[in-house]
C-alpha cells in the first residue's frame, strides 16, 4: 500500500509539472491500468512485511525445553505405570511455557506485574506468576493478600505447585504453612539423607559449657555419658559384673540408639533455651541433623515433639529463620500442623508462629503454647485466656476431657461424641473464636526423686517460678489486652504470686490493669494435707520445695493470700472458685481429699462444690456438662464488654 501511494503521488506530480505540452500525455485510461498494477505490488509488499514480522517475533523454544527439564528437580521418581501421567505433565508445562512467551510478547516483554490482569488470556495460566510476584511486594498488605490467594486456590496443576515451591522465599513459605489445611505440595521436601552415626553426641560436645545454667551442664553431661556407654555396650566393652554396662544395656529398648537420642534431645532442648547457643547449633549442622532424626523416628511422637520444641526455640532468633526454612523445616511443620493429635499440632503451631513475622508480633518462649488461633485468621483477637496447670500437670494433659471407662466409651460412640485431648483447644476456641487461648507449662514435682535435674530443686520456689513465667508471658504479649486466668491446684498460687510481683514492676502494670477475671480449680489457698503427708513419710518421699510451700496453714501461704485479697479488692477482679468433694487415689492403698473446701475458698467471689476428685476438677465430662458450661459463662461474663463488639 505504501508503494501504491508513492506511485499515485508521482503520477500527480507528472500530471501537473512540466510545460503545457506535456499535461495531456497521461490519460485517465492509462492511469487506471497503472493503479491496478500498483495495488498488486502493494499486496505483495504487505505479505512480505507480515512474513518478516512473524520471523522477527518467533522465538526458538529449544532453550525453553532445556529449562523445562530443570524445573523438575523436586519431582520424585515415579513407577513405570505412571510414565504416561508424567509425560502429560511435561506437555502441560511446555504448553504453559509457550503460552507465557506469547503473552510476554503481547506485553512488549514487560515484567510480571499487575499488567497481567488486563491481558486477554486464560487467567489460570498467568495467575500463579502474578501472585508469586505480589509475594515479593514492598507493600505488606499486598503480600498477605497474595499468600491468602495462593492458599485458597486449590486448582493449581502439579507443575505449578512445584514451580511455586522453588520460587517462594521463607517468609511466603511460613505464611502458607500457617494457612488452614494448606496443600503440602507448596513446600520443598527436606533433604533425603544425612549421615547420623554419632552426630548428636558430636553436636552436644561442640556446644559451649561456660556461663550456662547448672541444669544445662547436667543434661549435657548425662547425654554424653549415656551415649558413650551405649556405644561401648554395643561393642561389648561393658559386659562385665564390675561395671554398670550390663544393667544399662538390659534397660535399653530394641533400638538402643533411640534411648540415646532421647537423652541427647533433652540436653539440646536446654541448650536451645540459651540465646548464645542457638547460633552454635545452627552453624554446626544441628538443623540438618535434627531433620534426619525426625525422619527416622516417625514412630515416636515424643521424640518428634522434642525436636520441634527445639526448632521453636531456635525460631525465637530471627537470624535463624532463613536457615530453618532452607533445612526443609517449614514443610515438616506444615504437615505436623495438620496432625489430628493436639499436642503435635500445637508444638508445630508455636514454631510456625515464631517464624511468622508478617502477622505475629508476639514470640512464644519455651513452655508457652498457643492453642488458638493456630493459623492465620481474619478474626480479630479481643482478649486472652491463660491456662496454668498444677503439680505434676502439663500444658495439655491437665486440660483434657475426663477419662472414660468402657461403658462411657460405648455411650459416647452412640452420641458421636469425640473425646478431646484439650478442651480449651477444642471447645473454648469454638465457642469464643475471638479469644487467644494460651497454655503454660513448667516443671513441677512431688518429690526430689522425680526431678530430672538435681539443681532444679534449688529454684522451684513460687518466687522463682513467678519471675520466670512473667518474663515469658511479657514476650508473648500477655497484658496488652484483657486477660482471664484459669488455674488448677498450685497453678492458682502461682497466678496470685505473679500478679503481686507485677504490682512491683512498672513494666508489668498493664498486666494488672487488663486482668479481668480469675478462675480457680481446687487451689489450696490455705495449704493442703498432702504436703503434710509427704513430710510424714519423708524416708519414702522427699518433699520438693514446691510441696513444702503447700503445707497447711503455712505462714508464706497466709501472707500470699492476704496480700492478694487486698489487690483483688482494689482492682475489682472477678473470681470463681471450684472445690472438690471426693478423695483422690494417691497410691494403691491411699485416698485423700487433697484440697478441702475450706482451703479452696479464697474468701471473695463465688465458690462451687463439685462431686469430683482433685485430678478431675478441671476435666469436664462433656461439653454440655455443668463444669464446662459454668466455666464458659464466667469467661464470657468477665470479658463481655470487650468481646461483644
Amino acid at each position: 500500500m505504501s508503494a501504491a501511494a508513492l506511485r499515485w503521488i508521482r503520477c500527480r506530480r507528472l500530471s501537473t509539472a512540466g510545460p503545457p505540452s506535456v499535461k495531456k500525455v497521461l490519460q485517465w485510461k492509462d492511469l487506471s491500468k497503472l493503479l491496478d498494477k500498483s495495488a498488486i505490488l502493494g499486496c505483495l509488499f504487505i505479505t512480505y512485511e507480515v512474513i518478516a514480522l512473524d520471523k522477527a517475533v518467533t522465538i526458538d523454544t529449544s532453550a525453553i525445553l532445556q529449562e523445562k527439564n530443570k524445573s523438575y528437580i523436586y519431582l520424585r521418581a515415579t513407577p513405570s505405570d505412571e510414565k504416561d501421567n508424567l509425560t502429560g505433565a511435561r506437555r502441560e508445562l511446555h504448553k504453559a511455557a509457550r503460552r507465557f512467551v506469547e503473552i510476554s510478547s503481547r506485553l512488549l516483554l514487560q515484567s510480571l506485574d499487575e499488567h497481567f490482569s488486563h491481558v486477554d488470556a486464560d487467567p489460570h495460566e498467568v495467575a500463579l506468576w502474578v501472585l508469586l510476584k505480589k509475594t515479593q511486594s514492598a507493600n505488606k498488605a499486598i503480600r498477605l493478600e497474595a499468600v491468602q490467594e495462593l492458599a485458597d486456590n486449590h486448582h493449581w496443576h502439579d507443575y505449578q505447585y512445584q514451580t511455586a515451591a522453588q520460587v517462594i522465599d521463607h517468609r511466603t513459605a511460613v505464611g502458607l504453612a500457617r494457612m488452614p489445611q494448606v496443600d503440602l505440595r507448596f513446600f520443598r521436601h527436606p533433604p533425603d539423607s544425612y549421615h547420623l552415626n554419632d552426630g548428636l553426641r558430636q553436636l552436644l560436645a561442640s556446644l559451649p559449657q561456660t556461663e550456662v545454667d547448672k541444669c544445662v551442664r547436667y543434661f549435657t553431661s548425662l547425654a554424653l555419658r549415656e551415649s558413650t556407654q551405649s556405644l561401648a555396650a554395643q561393642r561389648g566393652g561393658l559386659w562385665s559384673f564390675g561395671g554398670n554396662g550390663l544393667p544399662y544395656a538390659q534397660s535399653l529398648t530394641s533400638v538402643p540408639s533411640e534411648k540415646v537420642e532421647s537423652f541427647c534431645l533433652q540436653a539440646l532442648v536446654q541448650h536451645s533455651k540459651v540465646r548464645s547457643h542457638c547460633d552454635h547449633i545452627v552453624a554446626n549442622g544441628g538443623l540438618q541433623l535434627l531433620q534426619r532424626v525426625y525422619q527416622l523416628r516417625t514412630d515416636s511422637m515424643k521424640i518428634q515433639r522434642n525436636i520441634v520444641r527445639i526448632i521453636g526455640n531456635l525460631a525465637l532468633n530471627e537470624g535463624a529463620h532463613q536457615a530453618i526454612a532452607q533445612s526443609g523445616w517449614v514443610s515438616v511443620l506444615a504437615e505436623m500442623m495438620q496432625c489430628p493429635h493436639i499436642m503435635q499440632a500445637s508444638h508445630a503451631a508455636r514454631a510456625l508462629a515464631n517464624l511468622d513475622r508478617e502477622t505475629v508480633k508476639e514470640k512464644y518462649p519455651d513452655g508457652v503454647y498457643i492453642l488458638h488461633p493456630q493459623t492465620r485468621s481474619n478474626q480479630p483477637i479481643k482478649a486472652d485466656v491463660l491456662f496454668i496447670h498444677g503439680i505434676l500437670g502439663a500444658a495439655f494433659k491437665t486440660w483434657r476431657q475426663k477419662d472414660r471407662n468402657a461403658l462411657e466409651e460405648e455411650e459416647a460412640a452412640k452420641r458421636e461424641d469425640d473425646y478431646t485431648e484439650c478442651w480449651p483447644k477444642s471447645w473454648l476456641a469454638a465457642d469464643c473464636p475471638n479469644l487467644r487461648v494460651l497454655s503454660v507449662e513448667y516443671d513441677s514435682h512431688l518429690s526430689d526423686w522425680m526431678a530430672q535435674c538435681p539443681a532444679e530443686n534449688q529454684r522451684k520456689s513460687l518466687a522463682y517460678r513467678s519471675q520466670e513465667l512473667l518474663k515469658k508471658l511479657k514476650l508473648a504479649g500477655v497484658g496488652e489486652r484483657p486477660v482471664v486466668w484459669v488455674a488448677h491446684s498450685m497453678g492458682g498460687l502461682l497466678v496470685k504470686k505473679m500478679l503481686l510481683d507485677a504490682l512491683q514492676d512498672p513494666d508489668m502494670h498493664g498486666l494488672l490493669q487488663n486482668t479481668k477475671g480469675i478462675m480457680f480449680y481446687s487451689v489450696p489457698h490455705y495449704g493442703t494435707f498432702m504436703a503434710e503427708y509427704s513430710v510424714n513419710v519423708r524416708y519414702l518421699l522427699f518433699p520438693s520445695i514446691e510441696v513444702r510451700e503447700l503445707c497447711k496453714d503455712s505462714p508464706a501461704l497466709r501472707s500470699l493470700n492476704d496480700n492478694f485479697l487486698n489487690l483483688a479488692k482494689e482492682k475489682d477482679f472477678k473470681v470463681l472458685s471450684f472445690a472438690e468433694t471426693l478423695p483422690t487415689n494417691i497410691g494403691p492403698m491411699i485416698k485423700i481429699l487433697v484440697v478441702p473446701t475450706q482451703s479452696a475458698n479464697l474468701g471473695i467471689g463465688e465458690l462451687i462444690e463439685v462431686d469430683v476428685d482433685h485430678l478431675n476438677i478441671c476435666k469436664p465430662e462433656r461439653k454440655d456438662s455443668f463444669l464446662y458450661k459454668r466455666s464458659l459463662q464466667f469467661i464470657l461474663d468477665a470479658l463481655q464488654s470487650y468481646i461483644a463488639h
